[in-house]
């Protein structure tokens, strides 16, 4: 008979569950690049225009699962895989620091008095809303802005292909209302 702890089954479907039905508030995206402070330390804001930042928020989506939590070392073995860069451009001081942010926003929680940390329900749900937000569709739709008109029908278009050109026509209209694009 094999004995498997409640605790990590429980973190790895709450961790899907939470990342299938994402969602960012008003709040949460106002107050995302605010300095924050953690105990007494201050800590500066979180920006998702910067890569570093989305690639920490991938990596934590990445470790949500892990049974016992995940720790700075951790998240700095991940973010490089992330990235295909060095793992030198990426060290534990700065996850330290990173983690201490997303704590700050209280996307992150310290699990008991360990040096592991687990992302909260509501913090899963915003970091990949603010991903998949900014990843899927404002960029594409920003790419898709500047040709004026699509390289050409799909052969077969299906629901989806009719809702992203409604999108990327009405994108077009008002990045011209607004002075953004020609």
């Amino acid at each position: 008979m094999v004995l498997v702890s409640k605790a990590p089954a429980e973190r790895f479907l709450n961790a899907v569950g939470c990342i299938n039905a994402c969602f960012v508030s008003d709040e949460t995206l106002e107050n995302l690049p605010q300095p924050a402070q953690i105990g007494q330390t201050k800590v500066g804001g979180i920006d998702f225009n910067k890569p570093r930042m989305r690639r920490v928020a991938e990596a934590v989506l990445a470790l949500s699962a892990a049974p016992a939590g995940f720790t700075s070392s951790d998240l700095a073995q991940q973010v490089p895989l992330m990235s295909n860069q060095p793992e030198s451009d990426y060290g534990v001081r700065r996850a330290a620091y990173d983690i201490k942010k997303l704590r700050a926003k209280g996307m992150v929680r310290k699990i008991g008095k360990s040096r592991r940390y687990e992302p909260v329900p509501e913090g899963l749900r915003a970091l990949t809303a603010l991903l998949l937000l900014r990843e899927k569709i404002i960029r594409p739709l920003l790419a898709a802005s500047g040709q004026p008109e699509p390289a050409g029908e799909p052969a077969n278009p299906v629901p989806i292909d009719h809702h992203y050109e409604s999108l990327r026509a009405a994108m077009r209209v008002l990045f011209t209302d607004i002075g953004i694009a020609a």
